[in-house]
């Protein structure tokens, strides 16, 4: 039972004694003659497990590195394997001679292999299953934390630990905050994040492959069960320290509204993208156009759109400009998109023949659609050219619309030069006259 009071200097004396005690005694045992031998089976087993780690790691790695069409996560497995090579190794030949140990002989003879390997196998567990935590420090401490409970439960040191943690303690009003209390709330609610993004993952993973969902729908789903979890394992491990909730959501009613002022632009943005996933305006994978920006959504955030341009950059659009500001979606209903090309030939080419030229020469080009066929209009006079205007149909507007606007160009220039239709520019004949004083005067007379 916890203490009602702050832990007091004579309490985590007799505590830290209790707990030197159980220590004290438990390498008594280990002194003891019948376990000595077993403490030095068990030195021997490192040896070997050393000796095969060195001499299996070379070549494990080496495997690895042929495994090109593996996915991530099996390199990553295949490496922690590396890594943690003579504890695996350790823990199997333990437990085999253990095994081996019961069947010829008593059980007493082999408890302190027994406890060994448990003891290695636990720490396996721990070691692979921290890497579910994303951030590398809060993973360390999690792993230290967990390899030091482990060690303490299986010798069954863990009650006088307890109460040496225990009687380390404050006093905040009417919450006693002691170090195991501490603990114990830290490791709660990182267990639960970290299922809380297990869970996540895999419920993301699952909606991508559903074809009943829209994208963006996929994405709202996966940022609110995200939210609920989260919130769900901060509200366990505050509950866990014994905070009262109660007068924690006052205060954070009271501090909600001051931040409300002072964030209005993260809040905005926040709303905003509740909107955009609603109304489905833009979804990943979209093409669209801001401003000077062009380039397609690669992925929606609860603050910012990422949207990736052809030269590579990564803009990150806050949600309230694609609310906002006037978006151009070139794939919102379909992924058609028309693109216009203007150019102007000489007064003594064949329009019909032109327009016939020009279409032909824009169906050359691979990314033009052939089931939308483009069309050719002679769009007025000029005063050099009859000037013209070719339309055509994409359907992959995400790779670019200059390059496609060049190639028809292109093809333009090579059908024009084969069947001698040329491009005319504007020309300027100069004449010198003479007035009637015998000056020289220029005058500009136009002509092709």
């Amino acid at each position: 039972m916890e203490n009602e009071t702050p832990g007091t200097p004579e309490q985590i004396i007799d505590a830290a004694g209790g707990f030197w005690q159980q220590l004290d005694q438990f390498v008594r045992n280990l002194t003891l003659p019948h376990r000595l031998n077993q403490v030095g089976a068990v030195l021997v087993i490192m040896v070997i497990a050393h000796v095969l780690a060195r001499f299996l790691s070379p070549r494990l790695r080496a495997w690895l590195r042929t495994r090109e069409g593996w996915p991530k996560w099996r390199l990553r497995l295949g490496l922690m394997i590396d890594r943690r090579l003579r504890l695996i190794l350790f823990t199997l030949i333990a437990w085999a001679v253990v095994l081996v140990m019961e069947q010829i002989t008593w059980p007493s003879l082999s408890q302190v292999i027994r406890q060994a390997a448990t003891i290695a196998s636990a720490v396996l567990a721990i070691a692979f299953m921290s890497r579910l935590i994303a951030n590398s420090l809060m993973r360390r401490i999690v792993k230290w934390g967990a390899w030091i409970w482990a060690v303490l439960y299986l010798l069954g040191m863990t009650p006088e630990a307890g109460q040496l943690l225990d009687s380390i303690a404050i006093s905040l009003g009417s919450v006693r905050l002691s170090a195991l209390t501490v603990i114990t709330a830290v490791a709660v609610m990182t267990a639960l994040l970290a299922g809380a993004r297990l869970i996540t993952g895999l419920v993301s993973r699952k909606l991508g492959e559903s074809a009943d969902l829209s994208p963006t729908m996929r994405v709202l789903v996966a940022k609110i069960l995200q939210i609920v979890l989260f919130t769900l394992a901060i509200v366990v491990g505050l509950r866990a320290i014994g905070v009262d909730l109660t007068g924690l959501a006052v205060f954070s009613g009271a501090v909600g509204v001051g931040l409300g002022f002072g964030l209005q632009k993260v809040v905005s943005n926040l709303v905003s993208g509740v909107i955009i996933l609603l109304d489905k305006s833009v979804k990943p994978g979209d093409v669209i156009s801001l401003g000077d920006t062009f380039g397609w959504i690669d992925a929606l955030g609860a603050r910012y759109v990422s949207v990736v341009t052809r030269d590579g950059k990564e803009f990150l659009i806050p949600n309230e400009d694609l609310v906002t500001s006037q978006v151009v979606n070139w794939s919102h209903t379909n992924d058609f998109v028309r693109l216009d090309v203007h150019f102007g030939t000489s007064y003594r080419d064949d329009p019909h023949k032109v327009s016939k030229v020009a279409i032909n020469a824009a169906m050359t080009v691979k990314r033009v659609l052939a089931q939308r066929t483009p069309v050719c209009w002679i769009t007025g006079f000029g005063d050099s050219s009859v000037d013209y205007v070719l339309r055509f149909w994409i359907s992959d507007a995400q790779g670019g619309l200059t390059n496609v606007r060049g190639m028809v160009y292109l093809a333009l220039w090579d059908a024009f030069r084969e069947n001698d239709i040329s491009i005319p520019f504007p020309q300027r004949e100069v004449r010198v006259l003479n007035d009637a004083a015998g000056n020289d005067v220029p005058k500009f007379i136009a002509g092709d």
